[in-house]
């Protein structure tokens, strides 16, 4: 009897580690069941919140930007080509911002690029793509970006935020206050091994694009009626942007080209920039200045301005100082006929 007994209490003593087992399994996975809500939007077309983990897009769903989209430091967000992304009428709220040591890889083909633009592709509607680096600027290290007070800035000049192939951005450039805005794309001390190929910036109320330091370069840029500058540069940044077209059709913009402050002596191959509504072609503050190979301008009031007097030898075109009583039409304007991928989304 006394053995039957044991036999018993040892039967009850399993079933009740295991109960306490079951309970300890269906509490953990509980606990690991948990929805990230930016994931989640993701999956079902909506771009809003920071992201903490990589992500690529599917082409086959359309997005909706509804906010402020923030790629974290570490974290790389993939897009491949067709994908189209259509940002609400946000103004300053809406945005795509990929922060200091995070990764934006855009995958566009020629005839298949990635369209980001708000319903309307208005100027203004929405705030562009903003991409945080960590080469060096003027501004120091972990300097504070106007937009966003993204920090950006560090000391390696050969730093990657991704690649970007094939994008064309509308409708951008929304006013934050009475003396800034956000540009098409604004690139804060982005580094040389970012790869920049066939970008179109399209109808902003700012800038095309913006480089504030850094050694980022851009190969084949088309900028159509940016109200303000088509590129601008300041904090030293010293890249090379080779094959650019710039088209103003709309009157009251401020220039195709505006460096500013320091002079790190940047470089432009193949350059066209045609107006029918006259203003100002190349404007140089303070003592900035450039190297431009093969420059082509046509319809411009003024072709070079150098707005704080600053030296025309800072200015280097074909090989000789910049004139201001130069025409400069003798150039070979930029074939634009093969860049298919400028033209989807308008």
């Amino acid at each position: 009897m006394k053995k039957t007994n044991f036999k018993l209490i040892g039967i009850i003593v399993i079933f009740a580690l295991l109960s306490l087992v079951s309970c300890d399994d269906t509490e953990t996975n509980q606990i690991i069941i948990e929805t990230n809500e930016v994931i989640e939007n993701l999956k079902v077309g909506i771009l809003n919140g920071q992201l903490e983990e990589n992500f690529t897009l599917n082409p086959a769903t359309s997005y909706e930007l509804t906010g402020s989209f923030i790629v974290t430091e570490g974290v790389t967000i993939t897009i491949p080509a067709g994908t189209q992304i259509e940002a609400d009428n946000g103004g300053t709220d809406v945005y795509i911002a990929i922060l200091k040591g995070g990764k934006i890889n855009i995958n566009g083909t020629d005839n298949n690029p990635v369209v980001m633009s708000s319903f309307n592709g208005n100027p203004g509607d929405w705030g562009g793509l903003t991409i945080c680096g960590n080469a060096t600027t003027t501004a120091g290290v972990n300097a504070e970006a106007e937009v966003g007070g993204f920090i950006y800035g560090g000391t390696d000049d050969t730093d990657s935020s991704g690649t970007i192939k094939n994008l064309v951005i509308i409708g951008t450039g929304a006013q934050i206050n009475a003396e800034s805005q956000y540009n098409g794309i604004s690139l804060y001390a982005v580094g040389s091994e970012t790869i920049l190929e066939n970008i179109a910036v399209i109808n902003g109320s700012d800038d095309g694009v913006e480089f504030f330091g850094g050694t980022a370069s851009v190969t084949n840029i088309y900028l159509e009626n940016n109200e303000d500058d088509a590129i601008d540069w300041t904090e030293g940044w010293n890249g090379t942007i080779t094959n650019t077209y710039i088209s103003h059709t709309i009157s009251g913009f401020s220039t195709a080209f505006e460096g500013d402050k320091v002079n790190n002596n940047p470089h432009f191959v193949n350059v066209t920039a045609i107006s029918t509504v006259g203003g100002i072609a190349l404007q140089f503050k303070k003592e900035s200045g450039a190297t431009i190979t093969n420059l082509f301008l046509s319809g411009y009031d003024t072709n070079i301005d150098m707005k704080d007097g600053g030296a025309l030898s800072n200015v280097k075109i074909d090989g000789a100082d910049a004139s201001t009583t130069n025409a400069y039409n003798s150039g070979t304007q930029v074939d634009i006929s093969t860049w298919t991928w400028r033209q989807v989304g308008l």
